[in-house]
């Protein structure tokens, strides 16, 4: 993948979010082969934001790319990070995808569901921007601490 096929700017602001900023440590964490030595971060982020144009490239039947699977292992991973760092409780991911590209991604708390998601077509995840994601996760990440703080018994459990 070439710069000039990049969607995300090397300057766009939000490269600096928490959840990017995470993302980014769990892909190079993931990255045994050294792939992403001397990659920007918007390149290594790049493969997450689905414009319209590349999910249509993507075809509608087909199993997801190991690497596609890992991604998502990544996201949840982080949004786990960042619950745990906002909360002080520990997070944990739990994720269960079938080769055909279905599944279900939680994030527990002690004995608490504070995050439920239920995956389909994987072969085409991604977001429409980086300013979705950051959204989409911070918008999760509130509705989970507001879960932890009703129900703190469960999640400290």
């Amino acid at each position: 993948m070439s710069a000039a096929n990049l969607v995300v700017a090397e300057n766009d602001s939000f490269l600096q979010s928490d959840i990017v900023q995470d993302m980014i440590k769990q892909l190079r964490a993931i990255d045994s082969f050294g792939t992403y030595d001397g990659w920007s971060e918007a390149r290594i982020i790049d493969p997450l934001v689905l414009t319209k144009e590349r999910k249509q490239a993507i075809p509608v039947i087909g199993d997801p790319e190991e690497i596609t699977i890992a991604r998502v292992k990544a996201y949840y991973n982080s949004l786990s990070s960042l619950i745990e760092k906002k909360s002080g409780l520990m997070a944990v991911p739990m994720i269960n995808i079938t080769h055909e590209g279905f599944g279900r991604a939680l994030v527990m708390v002690g004995k608490l569901v504070v995050a439920d998601k239920i995956l389909r077509d994987i072969h085409r995840w991604g977001f429409p921007s980086l300013e979705k994601m950051v959204e989409q996760t911070d918008t999760t990440i509130a509705k989970a601490l507001g879960l932890i703080e009703k129900y703190n018994a469960a999640a400290t459990d």
